[in-house]
């Protein structure tokens, strides 16, 4: 998990992507980790889901529009269109924001609306217990953040798409790129492997050179890291919950 070295201390940098996440499960979540002094960066707000049918949700959210101060509705409440900033403001609502410790976790919150450099060639982890196709019934409703946003005045959708699509593109390129290199290095290895036998043999003698095992790509999702009581997994375990 990457680390962000501050003071001569590491602190945990958790990269959650928000897609397909539930947004009061994952908000409760972030928020907690936050209090606990990790710093979160969400991305692929626009992905978030929230349960319940879009219509119902929206009228909900036309609601809140109509909460505002009636002798100068600038002093607030301040209703945010972008997704992002929707999330921001749900995690904001389960922390003491008004204190100092709360302002101070509330800080250590990134959220962004598509994925920017540099979040787009790191590797990304979710949440099952926050997963909508975990959490949710087959059969029940859920609206989408991104298009609530759209509908209520978020401008970007468009701009945000097109965006991920290149960002995808490349990811694409730069995947085919890493498996060739993967691919040589393999065959150089086996080219080579007679020739440093003996050199072999004795480093896996004193155990400085195991023999490599072959462990299913579904197994090694399984065995994975528990941080704080929250287990977060890579991203592409999503495709095991398809």
């Amino acid at each position: 998990m990457p680390r962000l070295i501050t003071k001569g201390t590491a602190v945990h940098v958790l990269l959650l992507d928000g897609r397909g996440h539930l947004l009061g499960r994952l908000s409760a979540i972030v928020a907690k980790q936050l209090l606990l002094g990790h710093k979160v960066v969400v991305v692929r707000c626009e992905g978030i889901n929230i349960s319940g049918n879009f219509y119902r949700n929206k009228l909900k959210y036309l609601a809140f529009l109509r909460k505002r101060m009636n002798t100068n509705p600038s002093r607030g409440p301040y209703h945010f269109r972008a997704p992002s900033r929707i999330f921001w403001r749900t995690v904001r609502g389960m922390l003491p924001h008004k204190t100092k410790r709360g302002q101070a976790a509330l800080d250590r919150l990134k959220v962004f609306d598509g994925i920017p450099p540099p979040y787009d060639k790191r590797k990304r982890m979710v949440v099952p217990a926050a997963l909508k196709i975990v959490r949710l019934k087959p059969t029940r409703k859920f609206a989408l953040l991104g298009r609530l946003a759209h509908e209520v005045g978020w401008k970007y959708q468009a701009i945000t798409a097109t965006l991920e699509q290149k960002r995808k593109e490349k990811a694409k390129l730069r995947y085919s790129t890493k498996k060739t290199q993967i691919k040589l290095t393999i065959q150089a290895a086996k080219n080579v492997e007679s020739k440093i036998a003996k050199y072999t043999d004795v480093l896996k003698q004193y155990g400085v050179l195991r023999k490599r095992m072959v462990i299913p790509t579904a197994v090694k999702f399984v065995c994975l890291m528990r941080h704080q009581g929250k287990l977060l997994l890579p991203v592409t375990y999503l495709a095991f919950l398809r």
